[in-house]
């Protein structure tokens, strides 16, 4: 039995109708469709309730044992579980198969149902996470909320800046950026605007097939290696592109005015001082500076 009245089992075809159907031209239901031997629906479900719990009757959960309601199983092409759909106005308008974290499943609920007030500190924590994990979109929602409760956010926004850029919205990241008050985030500030740099700059260059055929025909390419290592920086691949640019500088210190050592500077920048790649390549690059 169940301690609150907004999460419920469902018994049968007719049930289903009034609690899940009926219920969602109201409220929308989130349906969770699992069954005793799933173990992942049995670690998915405590999750599914507590965010419930959060909208006080704003959201209902529907409980349905898949091995009993066989008929409402075969009714919505269940083929995997858990399953969960979220109904509105009588019909399916959105869901997931298989366990996922609480950032995507209150990103999947945002654009449906109003989200409770969270803590800021949670909610940038959070899209932080899903950020660095390359849930884009999932980071983008949630920081689109937190900017909704306060727009001067200054962390929220270059991180929202570079959801963008992400997605190719250079232009409109910048935008973003500009907005950004004071000196408190000044080294993510000058990190993010090193990412829409590389952004704009790859834009320019050769294909990065070209410029590794380059280098196999002739390893002291320096503008190939550097270009090369431009297209991975934009690509994320940091680790690639640090040591590229490290030994693009101990070859030759003087290429283009010293542009190696600038360009790992801003990469520092835009990964951040506790980053292991930064602490590893800042010492590789002091030890070849001195």
């Amino acid at each position: 039995m169940n301690d609150t009245p907004y999460i419920f089992e469902v018994s049968g075809a007719a049930a289903f109708e009034q609690l899940v159907v009926e219920n969602s031209f109201h409220k929308p239901v989130l349906v969770d469709f699992w069954a005793e031997w799933c173990a992942p629906c049995k670690a998915l479900m405590p999750l599914l309730a507590k965010i419930t719990e959060e909208f006080q009757g704003e959201l209902l959960l529907a409980k349905v044992n898949c091995d009993i309601e066989q008929d409402i199983v075969a009714r919505f092409g269940i083929r995997s579980l858990p399953t969960v759909v979220l109904f509105k106005d009588g019909q399916p308008v959105d869901g997931f198969a298989g366990a996922q974290p609480e950032s995507a499943i209150r990103a999947m609920l945002q654009p449906h149902v109003q989200l409770p007030a969270a803590p800021q500190a949670d909610l940038l924590e959070t899209a932080q996470a899903a950020f660095a994990e390359g849930r884009i979109a999932e980071a983008e929602a949630l920081l689109k909320q937190l900017l909704g409760e306060d727009n001067e956010n200054g962390a929220a926004l270059i991180l929202y800046a570079r959801c963008l850029a992400e997605r190719g919205e250079l232009g409109e990241a910048e935008s973003v950026l500009g907005a950004v008050k004071g000196d408190e985030h000044k080294q993510a500030l000058a990190g993010a605007r090193a990412q829409l740099t590389f952004l704009r700059q790859v834009a320019e260059l050769p294909e990065a097939a070209d410029l590794k055929s380059r280098l196999a025909a002739n390893a002291q390419d320096d503008e190939a290696a550097y270009q090369l290592a431009i297209h991975q920086l934009a690509r994320q691949q940091y680790e690639p592109a640090l040591e590229a640019l490290l030994q693009l500088f101990v070859r030759n210190r003087s290429y283009a005015d010293g542009l190696p050592h600038k360009t790992l500077l801003q990469v520092f920048d835009l990964l951040g001082t506790e980053h292991p790649l930064v602490t590893l390549y800042r010492r590789k690059l002091y030890q070849a500076l001195y």
